[in-house]
Order: structure tokens, then C-alpha cells, then sequence
């Protein structure tokens, strides 16, 4: 079975409160998860407006990521005090716990993205990583989020290096699928992949004036959120699992097992691992068109103040064995990887990020 979308959609300006009634009909004892004190007073807000409701609201934090061990601690909080739904609001983690719970649970998830640095308010997919932020895998779930509430206001609150990466993100859906999937004979594959070429040029169109204007609301600003959001969660459930990933987000995967002192986002890193994949692509397929998509994205994400090398994640490949770790990593057995429709092996990966890293690679 493929879940397509959520069942019910909220979008815009004042989107929650618009959702309170369709909310009221589906719960009566929600628990809110959320992580940080940079989302804290929206939290506040949601729950107050809950307990208007006359809901039996509790709240509980993630401490680290999307891992087993909060997975396991807030099952244990639900399960203890009987709450008959998760509203799970926040970034890209705390969605895919709250909607990866309700998916263990049987009960239903209710995502309120307060970024647009991803679509996993949309996806019934979830990713899980260690307590310490290491990828491990990727869980499809049974069924999209019950509600999506995509509140503009909320969003407009986000840093704009949430911005940033969601378009790096989002951005990925054409580069990605295009070349992993183009050759699968499935009418909605097909058209989930056509959306993703316009999606890309909606970005390009309006991501930088986006970034800049952001507290001004204006068109840019609103088509750019909802392509992050809304369209690229779409992508994926036309698309299903056949609209494939592939090298950005296998070396994302990778990346993520080198522990560093400081977080980066998930769209931060898959930028990275996108001009990577178009190196890849120009050096083992002879993709003509390849170095020309490089100069392209890498100029937006220099205007987007996006890392473009792996050092500018913090790392230094040529020590502690770090290449060769995210070689190991990116050529796993079942990785992203593979998905390309021509061979990699260990030492390809080794060579192009030696390379990109050295700059022997013009770009």
C-alpha cells in the first residue's frame, strides 16, 4: 500500500487555529513533543490553545534526535498516561519521532512543522539515528500524518538557516530521482519526478530572494516554504520508493557517523553530498551536463551561505581515517548509493571527495 499524503491539510497564515476544530474531533488527550528553547514559546502557545480546547494536553522533549532510546521514553509517557494522539511539532526530528511513535502506537500524529527545512511533515517515512546523530536507517510507516498544519506565522519564526536547508533538501528530489528513477516505467513515478524539475525551478527562481526577505512574507517567501514543505513531501508520495535517493543522501548517511562538536542540518549536509553526486556523475557516467548543474547549485548555495565542502562541515577528511570512513559508510551494502544507474565503488568515493576537497576539482 503507498501513503500519498496526509489525510487533511492545513496551510497559510493562521493555519492552526483554522486546524483547532478538525483537531478537537480527532483527540481529546493529544501529548505535544517538541525539543529546544528556540521553539519553546510556539509549543507554549499550542498547548494553551489546546487546553481551551478542553483537552487532556501533556507535553513531553526530545533530549537527543530521532533515536530508540527518546522513542522508547515518550512511548512509555503516552502508553502511561493513555493519550489517544501525538501532535509533534518542531523540525525534521522531533516529526519523524512523533509520527514514527504514532505508527508503533496505532494512534494518530498530527505534524506542525515550525520550519520549512523539511518535508517529513508531510512523508510517511521516518529516519532514525544514534543518540549521537549517526544515520542508521530509514522506516516507511503505514500511513502519511491524520493532519498537516503548515502555519506560515509559525515557519516565518524559524532562523533562516532552516530556510537554507530546506531548500538544499528539497532541491534534492530533482537531482536525485531524476537519475536514479528516470527509466521506471510507472506513469506516477514519472510525474512525481516531473514535479521535482519544477519544484527545483521554483527554487532557484525564488530561493535567494526567499532567504534575504523572509520577514517580509512575500510571494518568494510563500511559494519557497511550501516547495520545502508541502510539494517535496508530495514528490515522495507519488513518487513512493521507487522515486529514489541516491549518492547526496547515501554520503549524507555517511557524513552524519563522523561525530563533530557542532550540528549541522540535514539539508546542510545533503547540499554537500549533491555537488558531490554531480562530480560523480560528470567523472563515472560522463555526464556532460553535470559540471554545468555544479556551477549552478553551487552558486546558490554560496547565496543561501550553505557549506559547499565537507571541511566547512567541520570535518577534515585527511585525518583520523575520516575519508575512508565515509567511504566505507556510503558503499555499505543496500546503501543510496547503488541506486545510480552506473557502478561506484570504495575507491570512486575516495578519489572524488579527495579531490572536491583539495579543489583538484575545478568548480
Amino acid at each position: 500500500m503507498q501513503s500519498i499524503s496526509p489525510e487533511t491539510i492545513f496551510r497559510g497564515d493562521y493555519a492552526w487555529e483554522k486546524s483547532l476544530p478538525e483537531i478537537t474531533k480527532l483527540t481529546k488527550s493529544p501529548l505535544i513533543l517538541g525539543r529546544g528553547n528556540n521553539t519553546k514559546n510556539l509549543r507554549n502557545k499550542i498547548f494553551i490553545d489546546l487546553k481551551n480546547q478542553n483537552l487532556n494536553v501533556n507535553s513531553a522533549n526530545l533530549q537527543f534526535d530521532c533515536c530508540y532510546e527518546d522513542i522508547s521514553r515518550v512511548k512509555n509517557i503516552i502508553l502511561k498516561n493513555n493519550h489517544d494522539s501525538v501532535i509533534a511539532a518542531g523540525g525534521g526530528k522531533v516529526l519523524d519521532t512523533g509520527k514514527y511513535i504514532a505508527d508503533c502506537l496505532n494512534i494518530p500524529c498530527i505534524t506542525v512543522p515550525l520550519s520549512a527545512s523539511t518535508c517529513a511533515g508531510w512523508t510517511a517515512l521516518s529516519n532514525i539515528y544514534t543518540k549521537n546523530g549517526q544515520f542508521i536507517k530509514d522506516v516507511s510507516l503505514k500511513s502519511c500524518p491524520k493532519i498537516l498544519v503548515y502555519d506560515h506565522k509559525f515557519i516565518q519564526t524559524a532562523p533562516s538557516r532552516t530556510l537554507a536547508s530546506g531548500i538544499a533538501d528539497a532541491l534534492a528530489k530533482w537531482y536525485e530521482s531524476s537519475i536514479t528513477s528516470a527509466t521506471i516505467d510507472d506513469g506516477l513515478v514519472q510525474q512525481a519526478i516531473q514535479i521535482s524539475r519544477v519544484l527545483r525551478d521554483q527554487l532557484f527562481i525564488d530561493g535567494e530572494k526567499a532567504y534575504k526577505d523572509k520577514f517580509k512574507n512575500n510571494l518568494s517567501w510563500r511559494n519557497t516554504i511550501e516547495a520545502c514543505g508541502i510539494t517535496a513531501g508530495l514528490v515522495g508520495g507519488i513518487g513512493g520508493e521507487k522515486c529514489r535517493t541516491a549518492a547526496a543522501h547515501a554520503i549524507h548517511n555517511a557524513i552524519t557517523q563522523i561525530i563533530t562538536p557542532n550540528k549541522f542540518l540535514h539539508g546542510e549536509i545533503v547540499g554537500v553530498g549533491l555537488l558531490l553526486q554531480l562530480r560523480l556523475e560528470e567523472i563515472k557516467n560522463n555526464n556532460k551536463l553535470a559540471d554545468q548543474s555544479t556551477k549552478q547549485l553551487l552558486l546558490l548555495m554560496k547565496q543561501l551561505n550553505l557549506p559547499t565542502t565537507i571541511a566547512q562541515l567541520g570535518i577534515n577528511v585527511f585525518e583520523d581515517n575520516n575519508l575512508e570512513k565515509i567511504a566505507d559508510f556510503t558503499c555499505r551494502d543496500k546503501s543510496e548509493i547503488h541506486f545510480l544507474p552506473f557502478e561506484i565503488h570504495k575507491q570512486d568515493i575516495v578519489e572524488v571527495i579527495a579531490n572536491f576537497e583539495q579543489q583538484k576539482i575545478k568548480i
